[in-house]
């Protein structure tokens, strides 16, 4: 670094100057004796010490003619000076050291053993003063390597006032640079960012003005820290002061303010570069996609690939990675892969991670082939897939519940010369306790630890998760203990799943006494938690606890927000208190909070289930008009309302409504129809529904055939008859048709056993053996 002298601001200005130019002025200028107590020789200590003075360079002269004697003395801090005791008093002494320091100026590596030396004995006085005149000693005899060596000691020693004392003025000027430098550099690679800023400010302030590449090291160790506050504050004073920014600058600020999510600022730092004169580069616009790709504004970061394009800036998969990653996250792969073939187009080649880009946009979305190809089309383009490409098939396939594909990657992984970590067994027990195989995932556990990998807060978080939704209470709080007996600190994730598991036992008291141990242990309860707790408290029927929760969420500086106040409302509804649930709508309203597709759902479904169609419509517009559309979900609550209401009609416009709109209909809306129509004696119309059903790959469940069969059950005898099974096998005679029968006949099995009987004589007779069989 190159620290330049202001030369509007002298260093006889500063306003401690005075005090330490008395003191150098003493140090040099004082009495060149000094009295020294020595004991007498018999040791009788009754007698009065024998004074005795030394000039300063006596004393600077037994040192050196003592090392030439003996080369070793000084060497080692058991080392014992036995010809001149009294020089031991510069132990205790630092103005004395200081003189004898500047006695042996004229050898600097005898000055340095020697100031090495009484530091390290017992009873040392340590003075910053002496710290100095030792640095300004080797600086000026260009031994850098030695200095860099104490500098470190002087910052294990946090001596911090070490920068004021260089900065007015005690040693000289030139060396104060360096040394000044040399410090603000060892705070910046020890990343101490409190000691960094302290420094760069006061050395600024007082008119050492730092070179502009030290300003951009300390922009990058507060944008690795995320502390994007203090990088914007160094970037306001390099301006005040007059250090003008590099390309570097703006770029590490630029990456700064994308990594904390202010993409904007990004922007508007973008335009004042060029308006400054600096044009940005590939790093620049590298930088800016990422940013914007990970906000999720895929069209603006796509427009700064085609103006990089258009400034004749080289593009490379850096720029192509975060966007395709964002198209994935996002589910549009066409468009991802659209931007892949540009790559190529460009002759950009794909690396490593932009192959893994595409097999997790391909596992999100549930096609394990494509993602495997791309795994193979990674390895013919002679690349080497890493953990994170295995990681990540293994995600898709326990996406998919596919968990022994997923082991047989597991046991690939030795053959190519990988290890497993910690997110590989992490996704494999999460896909088993998603599955519910909770001992193959303690099994999985055991190996993992048995293998030298320790599970982490995520594997027993997952651990804890997965014995709750088992209902092993039990195997939970035994899974919790173990981590906390591990020595692994739980965090925000950790609580919120045990404070979860236990509301849905039903465990109010012990998930309010692990949220007081979570502040206890200095975790605050987060916004989540509050949701939880408050979602908890409402399907236990606690409403009132609930709205004084809400209150303390506001006393605490949070701010609730939609599903705060849906869990509220759905509890409302659940008892009937549809008013009180209106009201609460209307306070979220009036708080600027918008409400979600599940609050509109929930609220037409309360009130089309109590007749109140008017309101039910009302709100199914008003979700619309806000922009909040209606998914499959929302149309089966109002389907389902108008059937129990009869209004069969207005159900069936609601039906192709959604399918105009791109929604098909699921199992339920089926089921729901079906019933109804059975419900009604409407046969034919049942099993069209039922066909329709199959032709669209729906498979049936044990709800739908209760719905088409219960009124047989009531007097099977009579209606068997006249049930048309000849029409309901055509329905069912397509490539399941096996599938779908057998699934029948075990359902009959179970609600009614003497349907079932008759139905499966029927079916024989109808000459259908091959269903049947077995």
């Amino acid at each position: 670094m190159t620290l330049c002298l202001r030369a509007s601001k002298s260093i006889a200005q500063c306003s401690s100057r005075r005090t330490l130019d008395s003191f150098k002025v003493r140090l040099i200028f004082s009495c060149s004796f000094q009295q020294n107590a020595c004991p007498s020789c018999d040791g009788d200590n009754s007698n009065i010490p024998i004074t005795k003075t030394y000039p300063d360079n006596r004393l600077g002269y037994l040192i050196l003619k003592t090392v030439e004697e003996m080369p070793w003395a000084f060497g080692s801090k058991d080392w014992v000076f036995y010809t001149s005791p009294q020089l031991r008093e510069v132990i205790f002494q630092p103005e004395l050291l200081i003189r004898v320091l500047n006695s042996i100026r004229g050898q600097p590596r005898v000055a340095l053993r020697f100031f090495l030396w009484a530091e390290a004995q017992p009873g040392f006085s340590q003075s910053v003063f002496a710290f100095c005149t030792i640095l300004e000693i080797l600086v000026q005899s260009k031994l850098m390597g030695q200095t860099y060596s104490l500098m470190k000691r002087i910052i294990s020693l946090d001596f911090v006032e070490i920068v004021d004392v260089l900065i007015d003025g005690y040693v000289n000027k030139e060396v104060s640079i360096k040394l000044l430098d040399i410090l603000l550099g060892l705070y910046i690679r020890n990343s101490m960012v409190k000691h960094c800023l302290m420094v760069f400010n006061k050395i600024v302030r007082n008119g050492f003005l730092p070179d502009v590449k030290v300003c951009n090291r300390i922009l990058r160790v507060l944008r690795d820290r995320d502390l994007v506050d203090k990088a914007r504050e160094v970037y306001r004073t390099m301006g005040e002061f007059g250090i003008k920014p590099s390309i570097v600058t703006y770029n590490t600020l630029l990456c700064s303010f994308c990594k904390a999510g202010e993409v904007q600022q990004a922007l508007d730092l973008l335009y004042e570069m060029r308006t400054r004169g600096c044009a940005p580069n590939d790093v620049t616009y590298n930088g800016l996609i990422s940013g914007l790709s990970k906000k999720g504004e895929l069209d603006r970061a796509k427009k700064l690939i085609e103006e990089m394009l258009n400034w004749g800036l080289k593009v490379s998969a850096y720029t192509y990675n975060p966007l395709i990653c964002g198209y994935c996250r996002n589910g549009l792969l066409v468009e991802a892969l659209a931007l892949g073939d540009e790559m190529v187009i460009r002759g950009v080649p794909p690396t490593v991670s932009t192959y893994n880009t595409f097999m997790y946009g391909f596992c999100k979305w549930g096609r394990m082939t494509e993602a495997r190809q791309r795994f193979c089309d990674m390895m013919s383009n002679n690349l080497s897939p890493d953990i994170v490409s295995f990681n990540t098939l293994i995600y898709g396939y326990c996406q998919l519940g596919n968990v022994c594909e997923a082991l047989l990657l597991l046991f690939k992984l030795e053959s190519r010369n990988l290890s497993p970590n910690v997110i590989t067994y992490n996704t494999i027990i999460d896909g088993l306790c998603r599955w519910g195989e909770l001992d193959d995932a303690k099994k999985l556990r055991e190996d993992m630890t048995s293998h030298g990998i320790l599970p982490d807060v995520v594997t027993y978080t997952i651990l804890v998760n997965g014995s709750f939704k088992a209902g092993n209470l039990q195997m939970a709080k035994d899974f919790f203990d173990e981590m906390l007996n591990e020595g692994v600190k739980p965090d925000h994730f950790a609580y919120t799943t045990l404070i979860t598991g236990e509301f849905k036992l039903g465990n109010t008291p012990e998930a309010f006494s692990l949220q007081e141990e979570m502040v206890a242990k200095g975790l605050p309860p987060s916004l989540i938690i509050y949701n939880i707790i408050v979602d908890g408290l409402c399907k236990l029927g606690n409403l009132q606890d609930a709205f004084e929760l809400l209150q303390n969420m506001v006393r605490d500086g949070l701010v609730p927000y939609h599903i705060t106040y849906t869990s509220i409302i759905h509890g409302h509804l659940e008892i009937g208190h549809l008013r009180k649930a209106r009201e609460l709508f209307d306070e979220m309203l009036s708080k600027g909070l918008l409400p979600s597709i599940v609050t509109y759902t929930t609220l037409i479904d309360a009130h089309i289930g109590r007749g109140r169609l008017e309101l039910a419509f009302m709100y199914f517009c008003e979700m619309q008009e806000k922009g909040v559309m209606p998914n499959v979900i929302t149309y089966n609550v109002l389907i389902n309302g108008l059937c129990k209401l009869r209004r069969m009609d207005q159900a069936y416009r609601y039906v192709d409504e959604m399918k105009t709109r791109g929604i098909p209909p699921n199992k339920y809306t089926y089921t729901i129809l079906i019933n109804e129509n059975c419900d009604l004696g409407n046969w034919d119309e049942a099993l069209r529904l039922y066909k329709e059903m199959l032709d669209n790959g729906i498979q049936p469940d044990s709800c739908t055939h209760s719905a088409l069969f219960k009124n047989l059950g009531k007097d099977y005898m009579s209606h068997t008859a006249q049930f048309p099974w000849v029409t309901f096998l055509d329905c069912a005679a397509n490539e399941n048709a096996k599938q779908v029968l057998d699934l029948v006949l075990e359902d009959l099995l179970n609600e009614y056993y003497g349907l079932a009987l008759e139905a499966f004589e029927l079916l024989l007779q109808l000459g259908l053996p091959s269903f049947v069989d077995g």
